[in-house]
């Protein structure tokens, strides 16, 4: 769908933009002062990564609403009831638990479109294979595993806090 298609581009554009402030930020503060922060380089990038793992998990965790739902519910309008002491009340309808939640359509623009392009697992290849190019093995070695293991524990916890949040078991 053209829509679809239009919620993963917006995603990825926000996730670019994202990543791109991110690191131009990052290499730019390395470059006010090398001395102390030359071992730092490329870091950002696995930052990025464990950030957007969290992201990732978190909305893949978030419960799926029907969007015919919101759609029936914005479309309604409030009804006013007098209550006994005649001042005028408006219920919320319907049950929040219907409200609560991603359409598939903003799981695609949160999930594909922002993670998918604010995470780089290309940028975090290239930085692994310059490392070992420089002679930097040890460091290259921490990069792998916080990259990976930092990847992954973050998807976890993002997913257990979505869960948490939205009361799933």
């Amino acid at each position: 769908l053209v829509s679809d298609a239009a919620a993963v581009g917006a995603g990825a554009v926000c996730g670019a933009l994202c990543r791109h402030h991110i690191g131009k930020a990052a290499t730019e503060r390395i470059a006010k002062d090398p001395q102390n922060l030359k071992h730092l380089t490329g870091w950002h990038t696995a930052g990025i990564n464990i950030l957007g793992s969290f992201i990732l998990g978190s909305v893949f965790a978030t419960p799926v609403i029907n969007p015919a739902i919101t759609e029936v519910i914005q479309k309604t309008p409030p009804v006013k009831i007098k209550s006994a002491a005649t001042k005028v009340v408006s219920p919320s309808s319907p049950p929040t638990s219907f409200l609560v939640g991603m359409t598939p359509r903003m799981k695609l623009l949160a999930g594909v479109g922002f993670c998918g392009s604010f995470t780089t697992f290309s940028t975090f290849s290239v930085d692994l294979v310059n490392m070992i190019g420089k002679g930097e093995l040890v460091k290259a070695s921490s990069y792998l595993m916080v990259n990976n293991v930092g990847g992954v524990l973050a998807a976890a916890a993002g997913m257990m806090v979505a869960k948490r949040f939205y009361g799933i078991r």
